[in-house]
């Protein structure tokens, strides 16, 4: 793949808003995440709602994570609670079936990663738009 950004996952800047979620904690190891997966999505259920996966590097944490709506309660369902930071984000957008759609999320953020001035303040978002679309938002610093 080299050091660029894939064709089909052309990069663009975007800015995002705080998103609340409730979310599962794993360490940042594909059994585990598919694990953690699998759990939040039987407790939840997938009809109207809003998945992220969230990478904080410093800490080798991966949060599997729902967007919150109104009358969830976290505590009943064991999930915590928390935010996706806002800001501005390098957006590439991955389209295809899983599970092979999900062996490019790690190369692709590689390759964001050489492209851009990373904020490590913030963590790394998927944003799981449809079954077979995935938003990799990586968050880069503000211009000097």
């Amino acid at each position: 793949m080299g050091d660029s950004v894939p064709d089909e996952a052309t990069a663009k800047p975007v800015e995002r808003t705080v998103t609340d979620v409730m979310f599962l904690c794993t360490v940042d190891e594909v059994d585990e995440i598919r694990c953690g997966w699998e759990r939040l999505e039987t407790v939840v259920g997938l009809r109207g709602r809003k998945f992220f996966g969230a990478f904080y590097p410093s800490t080798g944490e991966y949060r599997v994570c729902v967007q919150a709506r109104e009358g969830d309660d976290p505590g009943a369902l064991g999930l915590e609670t928390g935010t996706l930071p806002g800001g501005r984000y390098l957006r590439a957008r991955l389209r295809g079936e899983p599970p092979e759609v999900y062996e490019r999320i790690g190369p692709t953020f590689d390759a964001l990663a050489k492209a851009a001035r990373l904020d490590k303040t913030r963590p790394s978002i998927e944003f799981y738009r449809h079954r077979d679309e995935i938003d990799l938002l990586l968050p880069v610093a503000d211009p000097e």
